[in-house]
């Protein structure tokens, strides 16, 4: 599809953006989803735990702030032995994760998002980690893992970001009727106001639109 130089350059604006806060889609859910912790926790027990575990979790914080990923990993080492029955154990691991991954230490990374998948409490902190272990396999090159880890069943508010991601892996593999088929299945799912629906309908219409049936 040929576009006009205004469209070029709003297009490359966008895809600029995207790249730098696509991620913001998911940090959003990944507040959502600890407000509505805080919120369900119910039983002596339960709300005990809780309240260790949170005050763990802000101590999460405080190391993301002063970028200590030392520190970092180590509380989440705690909640996994500790309070793993509890959703901040997820939490404060995906977070480990992204601090691990921005200090180039990919093996542990890779090894808390399999942590929340296998231990997590959550549906939806267990789809987040598919989601960004997926990309960190796109980004090795590890493509069959990658497609392996997308293979789950995700709930339904991840099931258009997970078929966008398992399109961004066919393209990598040089597979564009299966790309295609996956962003189309991506915008079909998304929600109506969805911002990440524009990129997913420009990378289909870079691929030529429409996939082949099959």
């Amino acid at each position: 599809m040929a576009y006009d130089l205004e469209e070029q350059e709003q297009i490359a604006a966008l895809k600029a953006w995207w790249k730098q806060y696509g991620n913001l889609v998911l940090w959003i859910v990944i507040v959502a989803l600890a407000a509505y912790t805080a919120w369900a926790v119910w039983g002596n027990y339960q709300r005990k735990q809780a309240e260790q575990a949170s005050q763990l979790y802000y101590e999460m914080q405080s190391a993301v702030q002063s970028n200590d990923n030392e520190r970092a990993q180590r509380i989440a080492s705690d909640m996994q032995e500790k309070f793993g029955g509890t959703a901040y154990a997820p939490m404060a691991n995906l977070i480990a994760a992204r601090i691990a991954h921005d200090f180039k230490e990919t093996d542990m990374a890779k090894s808390r998002l399999k942590w929340i998948m296998d231990k997590g409490k959550g549906d939806g902190y267990k789809a987040i980690a598919r989601l960004r272990l997926a990309g960190i396999l796109l980004d090795e090159k590890k493509y069959d893992e990658a497609q392996s880890v997308l293979s789950a069943e995700f709930p339904e508010a991840f099931a258009s970001m997970a078929d966008d991601r398992r399109g961004d892996v066919y393209y990598a593999q040089d597979k564009p009727d299966e790309a295609r088929r996956a962003y189309q299945s991506a915008l079909s799912k998304a929600a109506a106001e969805d911002p990440g629906k524009v990129l997913i309908q420009l990378k289909l219409d870079d691929l030529g639109g429409v996939a082949e049936a099959g």
